[in-house]
């Protein structure tokens, strides 16, 4: 990974206009579960059913629901210029479809966009972070081909209704994590496990669905309203584990084209699933007649032609990589059985609150260089980061997170190699996330937000972490070419009293 560079501190600044971005997802934040008639999610009937760490839910959460000056106060003291948030379904349509529009849901996410003009940042909206509707869940959710029509009304709406205040739309986040953890591997909500047939049967939906939402927008809105609509797709970095060893340096092609080529090669390059997942498919479906291990489904050329281009960008969710080796995976389903790959992580990388994300910051910009390669060699976008950050344990030294601010800075500055000595077009950059918030299966006590949040006390006061101040300075300078890291550190807890009157404490609001 680069050895001879990775570890060399670039004392740069970003490009002039750069955006600095932080988010949150509306299952994860704001609360309000049934306030005003919004409808049930998959996540609420996941946190009511005991799915989720010391029976916790998303009831409440951090209450962003009744908290938007709160929310909005203490992103003008981030200095952030772009928020990201979603939008949840079910609280503007609470059975999935226009006729149960809720007016009053509508009218948080119109408060909370105009908060947001009125202090100068803009907003950056997800029509779809992992909450269904759990009406359109009961009659299959992603694995009912119905959904694309009731995905394609529910864009419309949205576009028709913020589309003149908002300016980028992500149709979908990590939609990877919805087809593998929600259908796959039964994990997330809505816990069904089947890696076999629904697993790929929602992939196959929500590229159908994000390319008619695509669609929508360019053919009644993009010359009204001048926005742009695109995906944001996680994807790790691999490497292979043995680069010399040719089966590793394919195995590990194949965990790339596993998780982001899934999704990013019919939209990027030819409206269909990559050769290398196809033929690994076909592969197992005849080695394996008695127990087919996976069942991909097949776009028409029509459909086809209808998902190929439809991105006004590139957007990534990045937090770890993998390093990956070839094996045989028989016949058992998921991606490492049917990739014939097995997946470790470089002992020397920093471990997490979570079993997934080891810090490894230079793969961020050998995944900048693929996916420019790869994908926009043809499709001339930017790159938007649309997410990246790493969680810490709930207790122990809750504000002075040492931790995340390495991690940031790792990160923030590979993103910056890859821009000015790569050349890559990357004009974003989004720090997951605002605020600590329900992370899953995981409930609260997973912790990735530059503030606090205590979920203790019924006002779920916010404070701002190190990592705030040390992210404040980060966007202040745009980048690192006033001091090195080690002074920016330092720095920001030098302002942090001033800063607190920005950024706010528990006792205000």
């Amino acid at each position: 990974m680069y050895s001879s560079v990775r570890d060399t501190f670039l004392k740069e600044s970003f490009p002039p206009g750069f955006q600095w971005a932080t988010s949150t997802e509306s299952f994860k934040v704001e609360g309000g579960w049934k306030a005003d008639g919004k409808g049930e999610t998959i996540w609420d009937r996941f946190g009511h059913e005991h799915q989720a760490f010391e029976n916790q839910t998303v009831d409440l959460a951090c209450d962003s629901y009744n908290k938007v000056d709160y929310d909005v106060y203490i992103l003008r003291g981030l200095q952030v210029n772009t928020y990201q948030f979603s939008i949840s379904w079910a609280r503007i349509f609470p059975s999935g479809h226009r006729g149960s529009l809720s007016e009053k849901g509508a009218l948080y996410y119109d408060k909370l966009i105009n908060a947001l003009i009125e202090s100068g940042i803009q907003s950056v909206v997800t029509l779809y972070h992992w909450d269904l509707p759990q009406e359109l869940q009961d009659a299959g959710g992603w694995t009912n081909p119905s959904i694309v029509e009731a995905f394609k009304d529910y864009a419309d709406f949205c576009f028709s209704r913020f589309g003149d205040r908002v300016k980028t739309w992500n149709t979908f986040s990590s939609p990877w994590v919805v087809s593998h953890a929600g259908y796959g591997t039964g994990e997330h909500a809505p816990g069904i496990k089947d890696y076999v047939v629904s697993s790929y049967q929602v992939t196959h939906n929500m590229l159908k669905s994000h390319a008619e939402a695509w669609h929508v927008y360019n053919d009644n809105y993009r010359t009204t309203q001048g926005g742009k609509v695109g995906i944001a797709l996680n994807s790790d970095w691999a490497e292979p584990k043995n680069p010399a060893l040719p089966e590793d340096v394919a195995a590990a092609d194949r965990y790339l084209q596993f998780m982001l080529g899934w999704f990013a090669h019919p939209i990027f390059v030819d409206g269909d699933y990559p050769a290398e997942l196809k033929t690994q498919i076909e592969l197992k479906r005849n080695k394996c007649p008695s127990s087919e291990p996976a069942r991909l489904p097949v776009f028409t050329p029509s459909e086809s032609k209808r998902i190929l281009g439809t991105a006004d960008f590139f957007g990534l969710n990045h937090y770890t990589s993998r390093l990956v080796s070839n094996i045989d995976g028989g016949c058992t389903p998921g991606p490492q059985g049917v990739g014939d790959f097995q997946e470790s992580v470089d002992p020397s990388w920093s471990s997490t609150a979570s079993d997934w994300i080891f810090s490894a910051p230079s793969g961020l910009r050998m995944l900048l260089r693929y996916i420019s390669k790869q994908y926009l060699n043809v499709v001339n976008v930017p790159i938007y980061i649309t997410g990246n950050g790493m969680p810490t344990e709930y207790g122990g030294d809750t504000f002075n997170d040492t931790s995340r601010i390495e991690y940031m800075r790792g990160y923030i500055n590979e993103a910056l190699k890859a821009i000015l000595t790569d050349g890559v077009n990357v004009q974003r950059f989004t720090v997951q996330s605002l605020m600590d918030g329900f992370e899953g299966k995981q409930g609260y006590s997973e912790r990735f937000g530059l503030h606090y949040v205590d979920f203790e006390s019924p006002d779920r006061p916010r404070t701002p972490k190190q990592s705030a101040y040390f992210y404040s300075q980060v966007i202040q300078q745009n980048g690192f070419a006033l001091r090195g890291s080690s002074s920016l550190l330092r720095k920001s807890m030098e302002t942090q009293p001033s800063m607190s009157q920005r950024m706010g404490s528990q006792n205000e609001e």
